[in-house]
């Protein structure tokens, strides 16, 4: 079968050819339809995290259960399912049992510890593979497993109201999604910031109230406060410390930042700021299984569209490369159709 690995100097990817995998008790083979790209493959191509040569990519999969192992009750054959970063938990520890199991410390990750969906076909652990809902295209469904409930979850621990302002740092990929989940599922109202003007005009397109471009505004925190007093909540997709220091400059009295993007900086934050104004920073790491289950029912109602480009497989390495350039709008996904 045709996979996308990590190259043997960890630096990139690579097309290869490997056997199918054999399931076992638990398991479940899925033939993988779609599976997106998205910026933590390129951290892990890279060996930001660890280096892991020869480790197939992808935690956006998408595809059909082709055959259970021993034990597995909670698929079939024909069941579309997600192969998702949060691959599987230890199922027992104090954050497994209440509702944090993202957060287990003997976490699998697909497409990092684990192999991931960047596969003709994948194995996945049966009870942590969410199945997709029928109406949900399953080429949109792929960003939904990652950018969506990554950002889904990242408005959940904002606690955003409707009515309220949220500003969202980085239009891309991952922010798209939250403009577009902020605005019609939270009902808030939404600004949008980059320093990309197209992905600022995309973000007008699915609902941003106000944009900024990082690089026209001089001062883009104080302009964010002039438009609407002071935003309630933050959330940083960007891969930018400055967008960290703008988010928490933004906020009014009581509001919090949620850390999603993953910059190897350290952000500044004004002790004296973060005490007398009550600001809250947290850090908000992909969701749980239920909070994917919820993620994809809002695309199915039409809520959510992410905006997806189906690629060849093939073209996997120029995709890293034009996502490591900034390149890319919305979300390239690899189609193992074509």
């Amino acid at each position: 079968m045709k996979a996308v690995v990590v190259n043997p100097e960890s630096t990139g990817v690579e097309v290869v050819e490997r056997d199918i995998p054999e399931i076992g008790h638990g398991e479940a083979l899925v033939k993988v339809e779609y599976c997106g790209v998205c910026h933590t493959d390129l951290h892990v191509a890279h060996g930001d995290f660890g280096e892991v040569p020869g480790r197939i990519l992808g935690h956006e999969g998408i595809g059909i259960v082709e055959k259970v192992g021993e034990g597995v009750t909670s698929l079939k054959p024909g069941d579309r399912v997600s192969i998702a970063w949060f691959f599987e938990g230890c199922g027992h520890c104090e954050y497994c049992t209440t509702g944090r199991e993202t957060l287990c410390r003997e976490v699998k990750n697909a497409g990092y510890s684990v192999d991931g969906g960047m596969s003709e076909y994948a194995v996945v652990t049966a009870d942590y593979a969410v199945k997709v809902p029928e109406g949900l295209d399953p080429a949109q469904a792929s960003s939904i497993t990652c950018a969506g409930v990554t950002t889904y979850k990242a408005l959940k621990e904002a606690g955003i109201a409707p009515g309220q302002w949220i500003a969202i740092f980085g239009a891309g990929g991952l922010g798209n999604l939250a403009i577009q989940y902020a605005k019609k599922v939270f009902n808030a109202r939404v600004v949008a910031v980059d320093i990309n003007p197209d992905k600022l005009e995309l973000a007008k397109e699915v609902g941003a109230d106000v944009t900024v471009n990082g690089k026209e505004v001089e001062d883009v925190a104080a302009y964010i406060q002039e438009k609407t007093g002071g935003c309630h909540a933050t959330v940083v997709t960007a891969v930018s410390k400055v967008a960290f220091n703008q988010a928490v400059d933004c906020v009014r009295a009581g509001g919090t930042v949620v850390a999603v993007g993953l910059p190897s900086e350290y952000m500044d934050l004004s002790i004296v700021k973060t005490v007398l104004d009550g600001i809250r920073v947290v850090g908000s790491l992909v969701g749980t299984r239920k909070d994917l289950e919820e993620a994809f029912d809002f695309g199915a109602q039409g809520l959510v569209a992410p905006i997806v480009e189906k690629v060849p497989v093939d073209s996997a390495p120029q995709v890293f490369d034009e996502m490591e350039k900034g390149l890319i709008q919305g979300r390239k996904v690899l189609d193992f159709s074509l």
